[in-house]
C-alpha cells in the first residue's frame, strides 16, 4: 500500500513541477510549487521522517513560499514580460519531459524501479530527530545563522531594486 502512494505522490509532484515551469501566471507557478513542496513532505512521511516532512512544510512552504509571493507580487511581474522569455521552448521542452515520463514508466511496469520499505522502530526514529536538532543547533549553528541572515539581505534587496526602477518609471512618464 505504502509504494501505491508512493506513486501517487510522486506523480502528483511531477506534475505539478511541470505545472510551475509551464504556466504562465507567476501567482498560479508559485501554488503549483506549494503542491510539490507538499508531496515531498508526504513522501518523507512515507519514508518515516517525520521530522524533515515538519521542515519541508514549516521552511518551504511557509516561509521561501511566502517570501517567494512576497517578491511577486512586489515585483508585478506581467504575462507580456514572461512570455518574451519563453523563446518557443515549450515544444522541445514538452517532448523531453513526455520522453522521460515514458522510460520511467516503462521501468516502473518492467520491476526495474522499487522503492524499498524499512522496518523503523519508534525508537529510532526519535534518536534520529534528536540527533539532527542537536547538530542543527550546536555544530551548524553558524552556518544557520549566516543562511538566514543571506535571506534577509536578499529581500531587502529586492524590495529596495524594485522601488528604484518603480522611482525611476513614474519619473520618466511625468516628463
Amino acid at each position: 500500500m505504502e509504494q501505491i502512494f508512493f506513486y501517487i505522490f510522486a506523480i502528483v509532484a511531477v506534475a505539478s513541477a511541470i505545472a510551475v515551469i509551464s504556466v504562465r501566471n507567476p501567482v498560479h507557478s508559485a501554488m503549483y510549487l506549494i503542491v510539490c513542496f507538499l508531496q515531498v513532505a508526504a513522501i518523507f512521511i512515507l519514508l518515516r521522517s517525520p521530522f524533515l516532512a515538519a521542515v519541508q512544510v514549516f521552511i518551504y512552504v511557509g516561509a521561501v513560499m511566502v517570501l517567494f509571493l512576497f517578491a511577486v507580487m512586489v515585483l508585478d511581474i506581467g504575462k507580456e514580460s514572461f512570455g518574451e522569455h519563453m523563446h518557443s521552448q515549450a515544444i522541445p521542452a514538452g517532448i523531453t519531459v513526455l520522453g522521460l515520463l515514458a522510460v520511467v514508466g516503462w521501468l516502473i511496469s518492467k520491476g526495474k524501479i522499487t522503492v524499498p520499505l524499512g522496518n523503523y522502530t519508534e525508537e529510532v526514529l526519535t534518536k534520529n530527530t534528536e540527533v539532527v536538532g542537536k547538530s542543527l543547533y550546536t555544530q551548524f549553528i553558524f552556518p544557520f545563522e549566516v543562511v538566514s541572515l543571506l535571506l534577509l539581505i536578499a529581500l531587502v534587496g529586492a524590495i529596495v531594486l524594485v522601488m528604484k526602477e518603480k522611482g525611476k518609471g513614474a519619473g520618466s512618464t511625468r516628463s
